[in-house]
């Protein structure tokens, strides 16, 4: 189970029978030659916050190569000169200078330049200025237009909106900047929180075609997320209904609008599409599956490199928790990561999970798990930078906490970890709770995501509400075996065009429903073991399967679902316009 050298296989994989590539459109109705901008708005464009960042980052190269310099990507302008952006990069001179020569309203101002990634695409970062001042004046026409209830709008929503609607006023404005007529111009707009940018294009800019995707609908998040059984009841389920009982008319009626008013509407996963089709009324034109760019994946030298010295860092990090060398390169190393959302990303299956899976494992068998979530975080835990040998304080942290908390006493993951531990469940398999965004400045591991993935042995995703699921498609990406399920997009994938297993393909789903939790604990434990109990050779296979998955998931297969989706919204912009 030490760090053994791998080799990363780069396979061009053509689709077989189960992989159906969609037809071109770009190619039956060249689409290329009639689109001059085609402008992306994200809140996670250059915005590292969730998972719709890597859907961006990754997919951006293939675009770039189709689109070159007509793909713009907008982004949000959270940053200052004392908290720069780390993946943008300023280029006054980009769009013709737009940013020093475009006289913008209501005090919006734009930055101009390259993201830090593979394809360096254009991106404008857009400050909205006063927009917030026009939002009751916006709010009104969409009421009028489109039916968005906005009066029961709180928390983020102001926010979204004043940003989406600044993003679609500098699309205008770059248009007629660059010359571009707008029936040449397709405007995609990610997540209701830019839906009513997507609104504000179609009445402000009628000529331009509009796509809208979700990545997960708010009423189905806010189902799962108030603890209701959204699978056995699934049918009975009215959006509109339960929008109007868990407190969401506002952000619902808003991607309602959106979905139905886009030229094209998209979701990530069939998985999703059917709960669009039972939550907003209305089925994905298209659905658009989530892929991965193999750029980002380290050569096998430095691969390899990755691997132990992250494996190295982490049993560091564990032993000066427990305050003994307790534990070796023979390590088994698990782990998840992703959103702080305790029952909808599994996090409570995961850690039931592992403690079952502690109390089965080989006696002379030593076993780690990892929770690499964000939350609340304070600070590094003094007592653990004292062991590390760094400047510290002893602060009793507790033994699985590597950066202390504000909300230690009420922390979901904490609880259920204290919960464990006085039950002697984590006895065996001691878990560590990393509760900070790995981006190599948290002052513990000081190692980015991307580079402490190579070092694992096994990652567990088993989410109650996964629209897509990018965390086990990184994890087989970077050659870690994985456990997901079959509620997450992924999971489904996976069924649709392999065996399921750590061996064959280096994923095993599981099954999950309403009334299945325990069983999925016990299976989720068992295909840990087996996978523990497997020789070199073995995991070794596991490795060399995820590989070859991941491949099959290149946005170079996946991008033609795009090129069909504009194709619609550009048919349908066509009949709005006759």
């Amino acid at each position: 189970m030490s760090a053994e050298t791998y080799i990363i296989f780069r396979v061009s994989m053509a689709t077989n029978k189960n992989e159906k590539k969609v037809t071109n459109a770009a190619t039956e109705t060249n689409l290329l030659a009639e689109v001059d901008l085609l402008f992306e708005t994200s809140w996670e464009v250059c915005n590292k916050i969730g998972g719709i960042y890597a859907v961006l980052s990754t997919k951006a190269h293939v675009l770039k190569e189709q689109f070159e310099d007509r793909l713009v990507f907008i982004g949000p302008d959270v940053w200052s000169s004392e908290n720069p952006s780390p993946y943008f990069k300023e280029k006054k001179s980009i769009l013709k200078s737009a940013a020093a020569k475009m006289e913008l309203p209501w005090g919006i101002s734009i930055r101009t330049g390259k993201w830090d990634i593979p394809g360096s695409p254009q991106v404008i970062l857009v400050n909205p200025g006063d927009t917030v001042k026009h939002l009751p004046e916006v709010y009104g026409k969409m009421w009028e237009r489109y039916g968005v209830d906005s009066l029961h709008s709180y928390g983020d929503y102001e926010e979204s909106c004043a940003f989406s609607v600044a993003a679609a006023i500098v699309i205008k404005a770059v248009t007629a900047h660059m010359k571009v007529r707008e029936g040449k111009v397709i405007a995609l707009f990610d997540e209701w929180t830019t839906g009513m940018g997507l609104l504000y294009t179609q009445f402000s800019m009628p000529n331009a075609a509009t796509v809208f995707t979700t990545h997960a609908t708010s009423i189905g998040r806010s189902i799962c997320g108030n603890g209701k059984p959204l699978y056995d009841f699934f049918n009975g389920y009215n959006g509109d209904q339960m929008a109007e009982q868990l407190n969401m008319q506002s952000k619902h009626s808003l991607e309602k609008a959106a979905a139905h008013a886009a030229d094209c509407f998209t979701t990530v996963s069939e998985v999703t599409a059917r709960e669009c089709q039972q939550l907003l009324d209305i089925r994905p034109q298209v659905v658009t599956p989530n892929g991965f760019e193999p750029n980002f994946v380290p050569k096998t030298v430095k691969y390899n490199k990755l691997r132990k010295d992250g494996r190295a860092r982490l049993i560091k990090v564990a032993n000066a928790l427990l305050n003994k060398e307790e534990y070796d390169d023979n390590t088994f190393i698990i782990a998840t990561s992703g959103r702080h959302e305790y029952r909808n990303k599994g996090l409570d299956l995961f850690l039931d999970s592992v403690a079952r899976l502690g109390d089965e494992l080989p006696k002379d068998t030593k076993a780690l798990a990892f929770i690499f979530v964000p939350a609340w975080v304070k600070e590094p835990s003094g007592a653990l930078l004292m062991n590390l040998g760094f400047n510290g304080h002893d602060d009793a942290a507790p033994d699985y906490l590597t950066h202390r908390l504000n909300n230690e006493d009420s922390d979901e993951v904490c609880v259920r970890i204290r919960e464990l531990k006085n039950q002697g469940k984590l006895d065996n398999l001691r878990v560590i709770y990393a509760p900070c965004y790995l981006d190599a400045n948290d002052g513990i591991f000081n190692i980015g995501y991307y580079d402490i993935l190579p070092a694992l042995d096994l990652t567990i995703f088993p989410s109650y509400y996964e629209p897509w699921g990018y965390t086990p498609m990184e994890s087989v990406a970077f050659g870690v075996p994985t456990i997901t399920d079959d509620k997450a997009g992924f999971g489904q994938w996976v069924i649709d065009n392999f065996k399921p297993s750590l061996n064959k393909c280096g994923v095993a789903v599981i099954e999950r429903t309403d009334s299945n939790y325990q069983s999925a604990c016990d299976i989720i434990a068992g295909k840990a073991l087996e996978y523990i109990n497997e020789g070199a050779a073995g995991r070794s296979e596991a490795r060399h399967a995820s590989f070859l998955t991941a491949a099959k998931a290149d946005w170079k297969f996946f991008i033609d679902y795009y090129d069909k989706a504009f194709d619609i919204a550009l048919n349908r912009r066509n009949e709005r316009r006759n």
